[in-house]
């Protein structure tokens, strides 16, 4: 029985004891609980040592060499064409957007530099991006590539995700601190990212829908502060962890730092498929007849309506005025053929061809795909209607059997052409029965292998029969060992009868029967009993 005695109630250590408690309970033990001493060792009482959420928010030394932007439009361009298919004007407005914006955030802050006074008179209007195209024509992958090029901090997010103040789901400053959090810490480097908010369609609402809308007409609000210019705080008011990591770093001592973003020179982009809004388009566009009217309405018949969007097109899909009138960069992005998805296979950086190629690769099995086999999926993928993405739902069945088999055959090459698709089966067997023959031919080479060392080491010459080689062969792959190894065992007592049979008929080759794989000993035995009544014959003649 231990003679320590308990802590009073509500005395300092039990107190500390239970907030410990607390705080482990509520943070699964990420957070250190201990008590400040003074010079002597002597407690000032129970106090919360927290260790810092897995967010680095730790500001580090100040690089300005990603921003010293110096891009052209015609080099983004350039670099996105490695990566996305098609998309042209997509690409050529994006770049022009990226680089005003980027070009004018380095302009300004050497302005700073000098005169930061005059710098602060400077107008700046925001060029966010807005773009609209189908699913899976490389929305995403267009920014995310643009801010790789850049070498600025990229956040994605769903816009379905967000409400007005995060009471239901997350909250828009969250975008901000996610920035932070891509840029290690580094608040100035957080400030010149670019947010996307993907599925932003899905917060248009009907201008007469009753009640508080907080996933639509709600969110389009808030955001409007955070495109045009705001400042965000590192700790979210509501976020219990976020404050006791501010409180952490207050009862540390730190010297004292910036607690806000500023998210003037944050570049936003949203996107979205905007189902429908080429209805409304096409109602408006209707209306004229004639003239000028007629020749927009041959545009729409050509199926590019969302090409002639307004802003009042925006404004009847459900947004608010004041939030489509922060997106004044607008793209539209293509609908992908056949001949795109080939394209995309064959000539993308990104081509999920390449990964395929690497999956195999990784069980040293070269696969090869034929423009045959493209062709096909590529026909395929574009009767999914969804884009790029299409490819794998296409791909996948076809391929799952053989990347499930072939890594345990040991074939070391796939042919993946328009025959193997057609019946895949049929393929998959012959790869089966090559790889049957290719592991019997490694091991009937093992069984003459064995053969030539036996001889270079008796100076006896032996060889197999071919039924015997086949089931030297069999019995190794059944007992999960070696040729090498089975015939050393099997044939350990070979050389000692072998040679009694030389010294007895000066015979040196011996060409091993099936019976030989069969019954080993006996075999030899009989060989042996045979070699002495033909030597014993032949002396009994003289």
């Amino acid at each position: 029985m231990s003679d320590k005695k308990p802590d009073p109630p509500n005395s300092p250590e039990e107190i500390g004891k239970k907030l410990e408690e607390f705080i482990r309970n509520q943070f699964g033990g990420n957070v250190l609980f201990t008590s400040f001493r003074d010079g002597q060792g002597k407690d000032d009482g129970p106090s919360a040592q927290l260790e810092p959420p897995t967010m680095e928010t730790t500001p580090q030394e100040d690089d300005e060499s990603w921003l010293d932007f110096r891009y052209r439009p015609a080099d983004i361009k350039a670099y996105l064409d490695r990566f996305v298919i098609r998309q042209d004007d997509a690409k050529k407005v994006l770049a022009t957007a990226v680089c005003d914006h980027y070009n004018h955030a380095r302009m300004l802050r050497e302005m700073r530099r000098r005169d930061p006074k005059a710098a602060d008179e400077v107008e700046f209007a925001k060029q966010n991006v807005i773009i609209v195209g189908p699913t899976g024509v490389g929305k995403t992958y267009l920014v995310k590539h643009i801010a790789d090029l850049i070498g600025v901090p990229f956040v994605k997010a769903d816009a379905t995700k967000f409400s007005e103040t995060g009471y239901v789901g997350a909250d828009v400053d969250d975008l901000v601190r996610d920035l932070v959090t891509k840029a290690n810490g580094n608040i100035d480097l957080a400030e010149h990212g670019i947010i996307y908010l993907d599925e932003v369609d899905k917060l248009a609402t009907a201008g007469d829908r009753p009640g508080r809308d907080v996933n639509g007409r709600g969110v389009q609000t808030t955001l409007l502060k955070l495109m045009e210019e705001t400042e965000v705080s590192l700790h979210a008011p509501n976020d219990m962890r976020s404050q006791i990591q501010m409180m952490f770093e207050m009862r540390k001592g730190d010297a004292p730092r910036r607690q806000v973003v500023n998210t003037r020179n944050v570049l936003f982009v949203v996107s979205g498929a905007f189902s429908g809004l080429e209805k409304i388009i096409e109602r408006r566009v209707s209306k004229g007849s004639i003239g000028f009217g007629a020749a927009v309405r041959e545009d729409v018949i050509s199926g590019t309506p969302l090409r002639l969007a307004r802003t009042q097109d925006f404004i009847d899909y459900g947004f608010e005025a004041e939030f489509i009138g922060r997106l004044p960069v607008r793209v539209v992005c293509d609908s992908l053929t056949a001949d795109d998805l080939f394209d995309i296979m064959k000539s993308s950086e990104g081509s999920l061809i390449r990964q395929f190629e690497r999956e195999f690769q990784a069980y040293g099995i070269h696969a090869t795909f034929d423009d045959s086999a493209l062709r096909v999926k590529a026909r395929q993928a574009a009767e999914e209607k969804t884009g790029a993405r299409g490819l794998m739902t296409v791909w996948e069945k076809s391929l799952r059997d053989f990347k499930f088999e072939l890594p345990s055959l040991g074939l070391k090459e796939l042919l993946v052409d328009e025959t193997l698709l057609r019946d895949p089966d049929a393929a998959l067997a012959h790869c089966r029965d090559k790889a049957q023959n290719v592991q019997v031919s490694a091991a009937a080479r093992e069984v003459e292998d064995f053969a030539q060392s036996f001889s270079h080491d008796y100076g006896l010459e032996i060889r197999f029969e071919w039924d015997a080689a086949k089931l030297l062969v069999e019995r190794s792959a059944r007992e999960g060992s070696t040729v090498a190894d089975l015939c050393r065992k099997m044939f350990k007592d070979y050389p000692f009868g072998l040679q009694l049979i030389a010294s007895n008929n000066a015979e040196k080759s011996f060409v091993l029967p099936l019976r030989a794989v069969q019954e080993p000993d006996k075999y030899l035995s009989d060989l042996v009993v045979a070699s002495y009544r033909r030597a014993h014959g032949n002396d009994q003649s003289k």
